[in-house]
């Protein structure tokens, strides 16, 4: 007799942000609305960057591959979100459940690399600005742009095939609105206690190690400026504060879920829509906002027009 396949759960449940349907319903504008807004903030900063020829330099190269990926990684849980909000049944088959754990793993795998890159980019560019235009050359840049997506890959590859191996063959509700592994691994039909353990080392680990990496070397790069260029100052401590927002805004809520010892549901369910909803929609603005090389380049559009 042919072995039956293990996982004879072929479709999950969603328990969704909350059981109230009144609450559901009024949830939907403001949810659709952050969505769309993620949608062309994201896409208005890369068309920019890409456009202007003044902002063709590596910082804004990166920046564009950021809001790319912020872009992505909104893309994979939200609208599966907005559209549950109006369903009862909020079904998502298991080939979909497998796909949103490799493509969330792979681009804020891709993303936390990437924000590496930027923090290379910034102690460069501040520390050794006379180096700086042959050390970030034009192939480095893509170059290092490949290896964060290549990493981002590997990385969702590997927690996919980690939790691809799991037989699902009983309870089959999951209560959040997409699929996370710590919630999907409750649900197998074996122990996961091993598994688990090597899931946290290579999500809350890695996340944490880049995490302190890369805060040490924003107050390298803010003590340095400090210490030799007074005039520059204000300028580094503006780019430096923009990145290290969107650092603690996307490292933090990540770190919590997958190394914090007590799992409290309302609490997992706020921090994974602010990682998956609102950061993506937070980093457009925080670089728009605080960027002058931007807010120039937006007024030169809007005065052409």
């Amino acid at each position: 007799m042919e072995e039956v396949n293990q996982s004879v759960v072929t479709e999950f449940i969603f328990q969704g942000l909350c059981t109230s349907r009144e609450l559901q319903i009024f949830l939907l504008l403001p949810f659709s609305t952050l969505y769309l807004m993620t949608v062309v903030g994201n896409l208005f900063v890369v068309i920019l960057i890409i456009t202007d020829h003044h902002l063709h330099s590596p910082m804004y190269f990166l920046l564009a591959n950021l809001s790319f990926i912020d872009l992505c990684i909104s893309s994979v849980t939200t609208p599966k979100l907005i559209i549950d909000l109006v369903k009862e049944n909020k079904l998502i088959s298991y080939g979909g459940c497998m796909s949103q754990i490799l493509f969330v793993h792979f681009f804020v795998g891709d993303e936390m690399v990437l924000l590496v890159t930027m923090a290379y980019d910034r102690y460069v560019a501040i520390c050794k600005p006379l180096h700086y235009t042959s050390i970030m050359d034009r192939q480095k840049c893509i170059w290092l742009v490949v290896i964060s997506w290549i990493i981002g890959f590997v990385h969702g590859i590997s927690q996919l095939i980690l939790i691809f191996e799991l037989p699902f063959c009983g309870p089959r509700v999951i209560d959040s609105f997409f699929c996370d592994i710590p919630l999907v691994m409750k649900l197998a039909c074996i122990n996961t206690d091993t598994l688990g353990i090597m899931i946290n080392a290579d999500s809350g680990v890695v996340a944490t190690a880049c995490f302190i990496l890369l805060l040490i070397s924003y107050t390298y790069i803010l003590i340095t400026v400090q210490l030799h260029s007074k005039d520059g100052s204000s300028k580094a401590l503006s780019t430096c504060t923009s990145h290290i927002i969107v650092v603690v805004l996307l490292f933090v809520p990540i770190i919590f879920i997958y190394l914090s010892p007590v799992s409290i549901t309302w609490l997992d369910k706020f921090l994974a829509v602010f990682y998956s909803v609102i950061t993506p929609l937070l980093n457009p603005a925080i670089y728009t906002l605080r960027n002058r090389d931007i807010k120039k380049a937006i007024k030169k559009m809007i005065n052409h027009r």
